[in-house]
This record gives structure tokens, C-alpha cells and sequence, in this order.
């Protein structure tokens, strides 16, 4: 935790700095406040001494009117010096929220793939959200409330020995008692603080994914048990609130305590003294505003310990995620891809799934410029996985893919990708209109290469349809458009990207008949000069294929023409193929 609080602590300075002079600005109007605050009191105490002194009326008034004067002066210098302060603060902590934003979004999406499929999405939104919440909290109250706390004490303690220095003293070990009590509380709660934050967590996660899959949730009649569940997580989310809460009252029940012994603790001084003639009746209104003015202020300095540390604690899981080194980055000099032919060499690749998990093994695959390629194989085999290896969503084991001659590992990620088109078997869409969507595969397109798109990949007809055409939001993954819909804009969008490599996850998968044949000629339109490999699970969609590639237990062991495959009659292709060909006679 301490590691993990230097690291958010020091990641927080480092976007202050950008923003280093309001920040400075704030901090001195902020001391100046805080002083004014002290030396205010000192002009009522004279002013309550002339009330009680003076003999003459019509004297005391003059002087009483020109104390009021030098009030209402300091007064005004606050009130100005605080609007600069709030300004201020306001331009740099609405900069630094913007920026950390901006720093999480960033390093979030440089994680991998593995990363974001083994977290939930509802979790790292929250993480984000928190962290930006928790650097302004903590502003707020060190700006706030932390830097007038240490002014005022300071001042309030030159001043009172000033006038008897067992005033000073007194106070002085009061504050020292009153502040280890609440850090004790505080380090005792913290661990407590962290559980209740994780457990937090956790139940967004549950509510997130659940919500996600709210279809298999009713299908599958998982009602009952995810409400158990989630009724679990809530129940121990209660107890950590509970027992949270409790312990910050009983925090607040001993500062109650000390306040009252302070009170009447240097009250009492007050009087021996006053009695002895060291103190006048205006030192007893010095006393008691002061003494209002530190029960404010030390007051908050429990809640505002804790309420730092629980800011500290909702920051800590994000800091966890920006101190993670990517799994998968740009080597030192890497250069970008340069594609002319699009030759793809796989050199005995192996790759392990968590080390121990072996799913490709010496795998050797060598794919011509401009060839078309299937892989079919039993589920589990590694047909996808030699895909995802393709496009660095792992590196791998050991081995080398090579594109063109050139190591995939020694390039820019986004040069590869750049370089690469793929078509899911089940397209995710963004929350954005269907002309962003398809847009997305050439920023910079036109509305009418868009619509050619469209055209091409026989979306353009059900576009036109809906009432606001290609400003049309699909809705969340795209979930209101059908999948036969879904994947002919993200044909649309490869159409766009029109890239020398195509990868093909089933693309026609999600597709009825009469769709299938409409997109059937504008994939042999996409195919057309580039290097294809189809990822495919109905064989009757790969026969015109230049290769098929036949994959089981992460090597090759077949390959060959559709027609030369079928001559094997004991190979694996010709028993998928008579399983699969037997079920559409049937």
C-alpha cells in the first residue's frame, strides 16, 4: 500500500506541474487567508478591552469605529485573496482531472488484449472515474482544509505564548495527544478501507457483467443464482461499510472528548491567569475564536486524514494498472511495417498459454503474396490462435512470423495493424452512428466512399431504411442491429480499410441464404489482390480456397486443394467434411 500511495501521490505531482503556476497561486492566497484569519481576532480582542476599559463613551467610539475600519480592510483582502484562490484552484484541478483522464485512457488502451479479456469493463470505467475523483477530493482538502490547518496553528500558537506561554504549551501538547489519536484510528481503519474498496469493486463487476449478459441470464434461468450471488457480494460490501463507519465514529467520539478538555481545560488557565492580571477580558474572546477556530480546523483534520486515505484507497486500483508494464510493446527503434506483397512466414512458432499451457507447437506456415488461405480443424485446435499471433494479440513462445521479410515482433504495433483487416465472426460495433462505425476503418473518408462501402458490402439497403440513415447509433456492441447486419458494416468498415492482408473469421457466419449470397460477391470483390486467410468452420464456404490448411493440437496435419483433400478419405478434412455434408443432406 505505501508503495502504491508514493506511486499515485507522485503520478498526481507530475500533472500538477503543468499547471504549477495557479497551483503556486492558490497556495498563497491560501496562507494569506489563513493569516488574515489569525490577526482579525487580535483587532476584536482590542476592541472588547476598549469596551470594558474605557472610560469615556464618546472617546471609545472614535476608537472602536476605527478598529471596525481596519477589520472591514482585512476582511476585503480576504474575500478578494479567496475568489483568487478559488479560481485558481478551480483552473488547475479541472486541468489535472482532464489530463489523468486523458493519462488512464491512454496507458489503458496499451495494455493487451489478454488484459482487457480478464477484466470487466464496468470495473476499469469505475477505476478511471475514481481515480480522477480521488486526486480532486485530495486536493480540495490539502488546498483547503490541511494547508489553513497548519497556518492557523502555527499562528495561533506564536500568538498565544505570546501573551503567556503556558497558554502556547498547553495547546501544544493538546494538538500532539488530539493528532496521534486520529492517525492511530486512521492506519488502524486503512486496511479496512482497502476491503471495503475492493468489495466495492467487485459488485460493479458483478452488476456490469451480469447486465452484459442479461440474455444468457434468463435463458439459462440464472436468475436465482446470480441474485444470490450478487446478494453475496452486496452482504459483504455492508459489513465492511459497516464496520468502517463505526470505527469512524468512534473516532469522532474521542475528538468530541478532547475538544471538551481543551475547552474547559485552557478556559480554566484563562481565569487563574486573568485573575492574577496577565489576562484581559478581550484575551477571553482571543481565546474562545481561536479555540472555534481550531475545533473547525482540527476537527476536519481527522475526517480529512481518513477521507484522504479512503481517496488514496479508491485511487490505489488504477495505480496498480498504470504501474503494469504493457504485455505486449513496441521494441526501442521499432520501424513501421512497409507491405508490398504481403508474403506471411510462420518459422517454427511455438506459444504457450500461462506458460504452461501449450497450444502451438513448431508450428512452420508459409503463405504467398496474394494467396487465399483457410484453416479448419477441430474446436480447440489453435486456428484462432495462430490468428491472434498474427496480429501480436500474443507474442509468441518462441519462433518467428515474418511479413514481407520482416519481424512482426521488431515493428510498430499499429503499423501492423494498419497493415491487417479483419472480419470477426461476431463484429463489435461502437455506441456511434452507422457512418462513424463503418468510417472507423478510413478516418478520413468521405460520405461517399462510406456509402461505396456500404453499396459493396450490401449494408447501403438496410440503411436506407431506418429513419436517420447513416446517423443511425446501433446501440451498445451494436445491439440493434441484427448479426447478418452487424457483420455487413463490419465488411464495410475492411472494405474501407482495404488492406493488403485479410483475416476472415467466418464472415458469413451470422448471415441467412439470401444475405450469404449478397455478401459472398462483395468478399470475392475484397479478396481480390490481397493475402486471405479464412478462419473457417463451415467447410462449404472454403472449397474455392487456393489452400486449406488443416490444424489439430497447434501443428499442421494437412494441406492441400479442397478436391485433394477429399481424396484422403481417412484425413481429418474428409471427415469433417462428410460430417458437415451429411447434415445439410439430412
Amino acid at each position: 500500500m505505501k508503495a502504491n500511495t508514493r506511486l499515485t501521490l507522485k503520478i498526481y505531482w507530475d500533472h500538477i506541474r503543468k499547471y504549477r503556476i495557479s497551483f503556486i497561486l492558490t497556495f498563497i492566497s491560501v496562507v494569506a487567508v489563513s493569516t488574515i484569519a489569525i490577526i482579525i481576532p487580535l483587532y476584536y480582542k482590542n476592541f472588547f478591552d476598549i469596551l470594558a476599559t474605557s472610560p469615556s463613551r464618546s472617546v471609545a467610539v472614535s476608537s472602536l469605529v476605527h478598529i471596525l475600519v481596519y477589520i472591514a480592510i482585512f476582511e476585503s483582502i480576504s474575500w478578494v485573496l479567496w475568489r483568487v484562490a478559488t479560481y485558481s484552484a478551480s483552473y488547475f484541478e479541472s486541468g489535472v482531472c482532464k489530463d489523468l483522464t486523458d493519462t488512464c485512457f491512454k496507458y489503458l488502451h496499451r495494455h493487451s488484449f489478454s488484459f482487457f479479456n480478464n477484466s470487466f469493463v464496468g470495473s476499469l470505467v469505475k477505476k478511471i472515474n475514481r481515480f480522477t475523483r480521488s486526486f480532486e477530493n485530495i486536493s480540495d482538502r490539502v488546498v483547503f482544509n490541511l494547508l489553513p490547518l497548519v497556518v492557523n496553528i502555527i499562528a495561533i500558537l506564536i500568538v498565544l505564548s505570546s501573551r503567556n506561554l503556558w497558554l502556547g504549551l498547553g495547546l501544544v501538547i493538546w494538538i500532539i495527544v488530539f493528532m496521534a489519536v486520529n492517525l492511530i484510528f486512521v492506519f488502524f481503519k486503512l486496511k479496512y478501507d482497502l476491503e471495503r474498496s475492493e468489495a466495492d469493486t467487485r459488485v460493479t463487476g458483478i452488476l456490469a457483467d451480469t447486465i452484459t449478459n442479461n440474455v444468457n441470464l434468463k435463458l439459462f434461468v440464472g436468475y436465482d443464482n446470480e441474485v444470490e450471488n450478487f446478494d453475496k457480494a452486496t452482504d459483504n460490501l455492508k459489513r465492511l461499510r459497516l464496520l468502517t463507519w463505526n470505527l469512524s465514529n468512534l473516532t469522532e467520539a474521542a475528538q468530541g472528548f478532547l475538544s471538551i478538555v481543551l475547552e474547559i481545560g485552557i478556559f480554566y488557565a484563562a481565569i487563574m491567569l486573568w485573575k492574577q492580571g496577565i489576562l484581559t477580558v478581550g484575551d477571553f474572546v482571543l481565546i474562545q475564536s481561536y479555540l472555534i477556530m481550531i475545533f473547525m480546523r482540527i476537527w476536519d483534520f481527522g475526517r480529512m486524514i481518513k477521507f484522504i486515505y479512503e481517496d488514496l484507497a479508491d485511487a490505489e486500483e488504477m495505480t496498480v494498472i498504470l504501474d503494469t508494464p504493457h504485455e505486449i510493446k513496441d521494441v526501442k527503434g521499432a520501424l513501421k511495417l512497409n507491405v508490398k506483397r504481403g508474403n506471411i512466414s510462420f518459422v517454427d512458432v511455438s506459444f504457450n498459454y500461462n506458460e504452461t499451457r501449450r497450444i502451438i507447437s513448431h508450428f512452420n506456415l508459409e503463405i504467398r503474396s496474394k494467396e487465399k488461405v483457410a484453416l479448419v480443424g477441430p474446436s480447440g485446435a489453435g486456428k484462432t490462435t495462430i490468428v491472434r499471433l498474427l496480429l501480436r494479440m500474443h507474442d509468441v513462445t518462441s519462433g518467428k512470423i515474418l511479413i514481407d521479410g520482416q519481424k512482426i515482433s521488431r515493428v510498430t504495433q499499429e503499423s501492423l495493424w494498419n497493415n491487417i483487416s479483419m472480419v470477426p465472426q461476431d463484429p463489435i460495433l461502437f455506441h456511434r452512428s452507422l457512418l462513424e462505425n463503418i468510417r472507423y476503418g478510413k478516418p478520413n473518408a468521405t460520405e461517399e466512399e462510406v456509402m461505396e462501402a456500404a453499396k459493396l458490402a450490401h449494408c447501403h439497403e438496410f440503411i436506407k431504411e431506418f429513419s436517420e440513415g447513416y446517423q443511425t447509433f446501433v446501440g451498445e456492441r451494436g445491439i440493434k442491429l441484427s448479426g447478418g447486419e452487424r457483420q455487413r458494416v463490419a465488411i464495410a468498415r475492411a472494405i474501407l480499410h482495404n488492406t493488403p492482408i485479410l483475416i476472415l473469421d467466418e464472415a458469413t457466419s451470422s448471415l441467412d441464404s439470401g444475405s450469404e449470397e449478397l455478401i459472398q460477391s462483395a468478399l470475392d470483390t475484397l479478396i481480390k489482390g490481397k493475402t486471405v486467410i479464412v478462419i473457417a468452420h463451415r467447410l462449404s464456404t472454403i472449397m474455392k480456397m487456393d489452400r486449406i490448411i488443416v490444424i489439430d493440437e497447434g501443428g499442421i496435419v494437412e494441406q492441400g486443394t479442397h478436391k485433394a483433400l477429399l481424396k484422403n478419405k481417412n484425413g481429418i478434412y474428409s471427415k469433417l467434411w462428410r460430417v458437415q455434408a451429411g447434415g445439410f443432406i439430412a
